[in-house]
């Protein structure tokens, strides 16, 4: 579900009671953990967190002239969802997460290849993601972007 919202606060106030208080409060957590640098915007229907162009010009190779996409939140129809391009990224990232996702929450990780779903807000493990959040600086993601997205195309 994208939403026509503008600005994450017109987004956050568009969602239902029990959604609403769960995407402020994970948007809090990701606002209090996301290395300096990042911006939070709307893109794509969501909230997102992004390189601003000024940090990184080239941008967003898929969609030019946008910037480069980082972690986005949203409420879907049957769940919220975490987007975070990092754990796509990274392996080792990855493995970590799933590791401590493990050992913080009983119910069973819901996992794309960026996507992490809940479907009951009460299973979002806010301050693992928070966590989550510090492992990555905008520097550190354009390095891995490049390297992961980029290069391969250069070939």
């Amino acid at each position: 579900m994208t939403s026509k919202a503008s600005t994450p606060d017109q987004y956050v106030a568009a969602l239902p009671a029990d959604r609403r208080e769960a995407i402020s409060k994970l948007r809090s957590v990701i606002l209090k953990n996301l290395p300096k640098g990042f911006k939070e915007v709307m893109g794509y229907g969501m909230i997102g967190y992004v390189v601003p162009l000024e940090l990184y010009p080239a941008g967003y190779h898929c969609t030019p002239g946008q910037p480069l996409p980082f972690a986005n939140i949203a409420s879907q129809k049957n769940f919220i969802a975490l987007y975070h391009m990092g754990i796509y990224g990274s392996p080792e990232l990855l493995k970590w997460f799933t590791d401590e996702y493990k050992k913080t929450v009983p119910a069973k990780l819901d996992m794309g290849k960026s996507c992490i779903r809940f479907k009951k807000p009460g299973d979002i493990p806010y301050e693992l993601i928070g966590e989550l959040m510090k492992k990555i600086s905008p520097k550190q993601w354009i390095e891995l972007y490049e390297k992961n997205y980029l290069a391969p195309r250069k070939k």
